[in-house]
């Protein structure tokens, strides 16, 4: 049975949590901002679920909490971050202030980030563009857990973009998807309920068809977009490698099995191939193309034509974005609900660290 929580009470307590693990208060403001973004948005497997894996990450010293996040290369519209081991959570939202800073300047801005760690959810940073008339994209490589299409090893990780587009009337159009049919969190979602996953989601170490959510634990392999060639496959596991190469060639972060596991059981490579793992951001300024409010207009106009699209009995298309936007109202007035294992990490970290919860 999920237990109901304020996602202000919540927040102050993941807030407390940064902190005992030496972030600095803005840091550890801006840190639970990224992960309670992901709960009231309704993407619960990047919320606060994922916080008792950040202190573990740590606890084997994989995580610095008071990183020197700086530029060690750039041109006017382009630089690379230097993470530092900080947190995802924080270095990405810098890593995108920085792109956004660029683009007011000379019109578009791109960074891209190594050494960095988890950066929470996508669309968090690639938001962040929206208060400034900027179109945000973020993206960023992952735990090797993906099979490429016809393969057996994992070589991918779930490698997340995000899309955030400005609009004058209409709510913003906001994109955010993995790259896999599916997420890992949502496994790990279905493993605490003890539920089997949908066909094409994951697959047997030998590459058969499974439905055992519990699969990648067993020397599986998540699904590329798509679950199997006939679907389209090969597309999702494009989709990957581009995210993978913007993120970490770009950047001289590790990239494809190099990259470091989120789970701090998992051990590193023992040759990785750059720093931690990696990230990118962009920021575009609407009127590096044509007039904003001019822009904005359209972007309302093809929002409501999208909207009155013709549908099958029983459904409405929807404008990617809609279903986090009526999350974040209903969660915003009426709590967050959490599952009670996902209760039960947060009261073993109040325990450790001495905190009410």
């Amino acid at each position: 049975m999920d237990q109901v929580f304020s996602a202000e009470k919540l927040k102050t307590f993941t807030q407390s949590i940064f902190k005992s693990i030496g972030c600095s208060d803005d840091d550890a403001k801006l840190a639970a901002r990224v992960l309670l973004q992901a709960d009231l948005r309704g993407i619960d497997s990047h919320g606060v679920a994922r916080l008792i894996g950040y202190v573990r990450l740590w606890e084997n010293d994989r995580v610095n909490p008071t990183p020197n996040i700086k530029v060690v290369h750039e041109t006017p519209s382009t630089a690379v971050v230097d993470g530092d081991a900080g947190l995802g959570l924080v270095v990405a939202p810098k890593a995108m202030e920085i792109a956004m800073k660029k683009a007011n300047e000379v019109g578009t801005g791109w960074v891209s980030v190594k050494n960095s760690n988890h950066f929470g959810i996508a669309g968090y940073h690639a938001m962040m563009g929206l208060e400034k008339d900027m179109i945000g994209i973020a993206m960023t490589n992952a735990s090797p857990l993906v099979a490429p299409t016809f393969a057996t090893e994992r070589m991918l990780g779930t490698n997340p973009i995000a899309v955030s587009i400005p609009t004058k009337n209409q709510p913003p159009f906001v994109a955010d998807l993995a790259t896999t049919t599916a997420a890992n969190g949502k496994l790990e979602i279905l493993q605490r309920k003890n539920m089997d996953a949908p066909l094409g989601w994951v697959q047997k170490k030998d590459g058969a068809s499974s439905t055992n959510a519990n699969e990648v634990k067993e020397g599986g392999a998540l699904l590329p977009l798509g679950g199997d060639r006939e679907h389209g496959s090969h597309k999702g596991y494009a989709l990957g490698s581009i995210v993978d190469i913007f993120s970490a060639v770009f950047s001289g972060a590790n990239y494809g099995p190099w990259a470091p596991p989120f789970v701090s059981f998992l051990p590193l490579s023992d040759n990785p191939v750059g720093e931690g793992l990696g990230h990118f951001l962009g920021a575009m300024r609407i009127d590096a193309w044509r007039p904003a409010d001019e822009f904005k207009s359209h972007m309302d106009n093809w929002i409501s034509r999208f909207r009155e699209t013709k549908a099958v009995e029983g459904k409405k298309v929807l404008i990617p974005g809609d279903p986090e936007r009526e999350f974040e109202a209903e969660r915003s007035k009426n709590g967050i609900p959490l599952n009670e294992n996902v209760v039960k990490d947060l009261q073993e970290l109040a325990q450790k660290f001495s905190l009410d919860f």
